[in-house]
């Protein structure tokens, strides 16, 4: 599977994230509210989106997202964790949008075409998200995820972070919202799984 396409929509192109990115995804970042749901909740200070950053550079799979009226960067999202066994499964997520493009319907567009991308190599598709994310956890179940019974243990600064894990199958996509109307929904933008 081709883990960093180039994907196009109607608004938002994603392409493969490049390290002359850092400066437009950090000033995006720093926002603290785009954090306030995420188990990682300082991923807004400098030191700790660097690590992200260079994590995202080093795994491959990351993906700028561009806003394409403006062709400017508005966030990023990632392939990660590809695994051929059973039919091939990829995690989509460690996704973060800008909050002034949040519910405009962004996120489902930019889902769709990862759906629509992973699909073409793996039978399933897994979004960790943290348990008090809740706006994420809405807007998964938005665009046709469900939750699995795959929970994740962590430990995040002394504490422990309880990721759940749920699943969109190719089934279940060919017949799901993101197929239909339902694709503009503005109701469905999430900011950071994982």
């Amino acid at each position: 599977m081709d883990r960093q396409p180039t994907l196009e929509g109607e608004r938002v192109l994603l392409r493969p994230l490049r390290e002359e990115d850092w400066e437009a995804l950090f000033a995006i970042a720093s926002d603290p509210a785009v954090w306030e749901q995420h188990p990682m909740h300082d991923r807004w200070r400098e030191d700790v989106f660097r690590a992200f950053f260079d994590d995202a550079m080093a795994q491959g799979g990351a993906l700028a997202v561009i806003d394409k009226t403006k062709d400017a960067i508005i966030g990023s999202t990632r392939f990660q964790a590809y695994d051929e066994a059973d039919g091939g499964s990829v995690e989509i997520g460690w996704t973060f949008i800008a909050p002034r493009y949040w519910g405009r319907g962004l996120n489902p567009e930019m889902k769709r075409l990862m759906l629509e991308h992973a699909f073409e190599s793996v039978a399933r598709v897994d979004f960790r998200v943290g348990e008090t994310n809740y706006r994420s956890r809405i807007a998964l179940e938005n665009i046709g995820a469900e939750r699995s019974r795959r929970t994740e243990l962590a430990q995040y600064q002394g504490r422990r972070v309880l990721h759940i894990v749920y699943e969109i199958t190719a089934e279940s996509f060919a017949t799901g919202p993101l197929v239909s109307d339902g694709s503009d929904d503005e109701t469905n933008d999430e900011v950071g799984e994982s």
